[in-house]
């Protein structure tokens, strides 16, 4: 992989204004990075990497890299893009391996991070390199959020997530695992007890329902708690998978790894209409998992799933199929398991346990563009704000809420 990583450095053309940095939501310095690491400098070019995005290491192996820097690099106009997220995963592993973070001089005054989310991981980062002593709230056991407990091992190694915390921790960042803030620790015990400002980032970890006969049978599974720890389930050799975004993909691509021969996604529409990114898509194929398209569940039984056959009538202003039913046309789709893969909305310990913070119709918490919530000095982003959203989304409105947080701190002092 070195061989590689070096080879696609030098084909850096070092343009004057890089559209790979412009195309990247956070603007990665890629043009600035590659001399540094080219003349030995691989320490300096980590830092900055990590200075510009705390979760570097991460978003080089997870982001939608065709549609951000690889998909803007002038070299693709007329053959193949620089592969910026291996040279850039080679640069922030080996910066995570080998430098150590001391903890910054503190400033006395808390601030605590619900959930340790792409979030919540980010602006602890930010703001504890400032000074300020952060302690991360995790309801599960590990941290990571979605990170760890989303997004599967072979997409995203577990012990990347386990040399960020070291880092966390070598920062002087306390961690609290196992605390779910809501029912027992409120808000306002926070605030009670001398945090200044409270930031959550509790991601969206209710799976979303169909409520169709046959849901809550015993071989029905959600693709949340599935992809959690799929070591856990057996699911046979058959599978269906009701949706088509990039969460099914994953959920397919891991029951295979985890013992079913046969897995089937089914969906609604066509090919087309796929939420998935088209790489996502590309890696179900060549890990052999079929798809079903036009075809819409109705009822889940013992035996597999009841599902009657769509046609398109019309596109909507996103380009997606709009289809309707076909008469007379439900057929069975035999399987021993069944996932549900449709999405997912926040849940509401915190909402139900604190006064004055305000949600939208989708559960989604109602902040500003600076990520204020309606509850003074409370702030959040990343998912439980906006839905599932890509890493690198969460990282770039994380790193404006750290600002805005930093900034309201001051302005009470």
């Amino acid at each position: 992989m070195s061989d590689i990583v070096i080879s696609e450095a030098k084909r850096c053309l070092q343009c004057k204004k890089p559209l790979c940095k412009s195309g990247c939501p956070v603007n990665t310095p890629f043009n600035e990075v590659i001399p540094l690491l080219l003349e030995g400098s691989i320490v300096d070019a980590g830092e900055m990497l990590f200075a510009n995005n705390p979760l570097s290491v991460i978003c080089s192996l997870v982001c939608p890299h065709e549609k951000q820097c690889e998909g803007h690099c002038v070299l693709g106009k007329k053959g193949d893009p620089i592969k910026v997220g291996m040279v850039e995963n080679y640069i922030s592993d080996y910066y995570l391996n080998y430098v150590e973070t001391t903890p910054q001089k503190k400033n006395g005054k808390r601030v605590a991070i619900v959930g340790s989310g792409p979030a919540g991981i980010t602006i602890a980062i930010l703001l504890a390199a400032k000074g300020y002593r952060i302690t991360i709230f995790e309801a599960h056991d590990k941290i990571g959020g979605v990170l760890r407990y989303g997004i599967p091992e072979f997409r995203l190694p577990k012990t990347i997530l386990d040399k960020l915390k070291d880092k966390l921790i070598e920062m002087g960042i306390k961690i609290r695992p196992n605390t779910l803030i809501g029912p027992t620790i409120t808000v306002d015990d926070l605030f009670r007890d001398g945090y200044k400002a409270v930031f959550i980032g509790t991601g969206v970890w209710n799976p979303n329902t169909l409520k169709i006969k046959g849901e809550t049978l015993g071989h029905v599974h959600y693709a949340i708690d599935y992809l959690k720890s799929p070591e856990v389930y057996t699911l046979g050799k058959r599978v269906c998978i009701i949706g088509a975004g990039n969460v099914a993909m994953d959920v397919a691509r891991t029951a295979l790894r985890n013992g079913s021969r046969d897995v089937t996604i089914m969906y609604r529409k066509g090919a087309a209409s796929v939420d998935a990114e088209p790489v996502e898509l590309e890696y179900a194929k060549l890990d052999g998992v079929k798809f079903n398209y036009y075809c819409s569940p109705l009822e889940i039984r013992e035996e597999g799933v009841i599902y009657q056959k769509t046609s398109v009538t019309g596109l909507n202003d996103d380009g997606k199929e709009i289809v309707e039913f076909i008469e007379d046309s439900q057929e069975l789709f035999p399987c021993d398991s069944v996932i549900l893969a449709i999405g997912q909305k926040p849940r509401r310990n915190i909402v139900n346990n604190t006064k004055d913070i305000d949600i939208n119709s989708r559960g989604l918490l109602v902040t500003d563009e600076y990520g204020r919530t309606t509850k003074e000095g409370v702030f959040a982003s990343g998912d439980v704000v906006t839905g599932a959203k890509t890493v690198v989304e969460a990282v770039r409105v994380s790193k404006v809420v750290a600002q805005a947080i930093e900034e309201y701190i001051e302005s009470q002092e």
